[in-house]
């Protein structure tokens, strides 16, 4: 797959040559260090951030182990969805996402959008058919056009990308950890492993960087 597009996590599972790292997590390999850490927007916790796309399958693959993860979120972490803009199917697919978190739904459709997207194959390649789907999932369609429209969700859209930029995120699935550190699915992978273990394996890499994290 293209740079800035899903990471191609498939062909690690399959064996591509990869720079391994044994027991303790890698700097470099299984995840970087921000040259310039960022703010954060919860004062007082650690901040995780999904970089993610609705269209990209190996963000679909990766989010029940990530749920699962969530599931026993540590009480001094915050979690947030962040999605890309890296082109004109991301931004459209973008504008979705603060759209249904404009209306406080994001959170409550966000398997039902995984599955019309990767599973029920709807048609997502315009703001119509975007807004068609909203409706079926049950949005009421005068609330989310202007949602849709609001300079709120435009705002979120530039502060997403701007975010993405600042990060470095070239790929989805990438956590972001504290405003500090970046990995991911394809940097913690090992050959050979499935896509899940690849999943499973970022979540042990983000859960040693939150241990930096405590340790300041």
């Amino acid at each position: 797959m293209q740079r800035r597009n899903c990471l191609s996590l498939l062909a690690l599972a399959a064996g591509s040559p990869l720079a391994l790292a044994q027991g303790t997590p890698q700097e470099g390999v299984d995840y970087r260090r921000l040259s310039q850490p960022l703010a954060t927007s919860t004062p007082g916790k650690i901040e995780l951030i999904e970089f993610f796309w609705y269209g990209c399958p190996h963000c679909f693959v990766f989010d029940p182990a990530l749920k699962q993860w969530l599931s026993a979120l540590p009480a001094d972490v915050s979690f947030r969805r962040v999605h890309v803009g890296f082109g004109a199917l991301h931004r459209l697919h973008q504008r979705f996402f603060y759209a249904l978190e404009a209306l406080g739904l994001e959170d409550t459709l966000h398997d039902r959008v995984f599955k019309a997207f990767h599973v029920d194959n709807e048609n997502v390649d315009s703001d119509n058919a975007l807004q068609a789907l909203a409706i079926k999932l049950g949005v009421d369609g005068a609330k989310f056009r202007q949602a849709w429209a609001s300079f709120g969700v435009q705002s979120k859209c530039m502060q997403a990308t701007r975010l993405s930029e600042d990060f470095r995120i070239d790929g989805v699935p990438s956590l972001g950890i504290g405003g500090r550190f970046l990995t991911a699915p394809s940097m913690a992978g090992r050959r050979g492993m499935s896509e899940q273990q690849i999943g499973m394996a970022a979540l042990r890499v983000t859960d040693y960087l939150l241990g930096l994290m405590r340790q300041g």
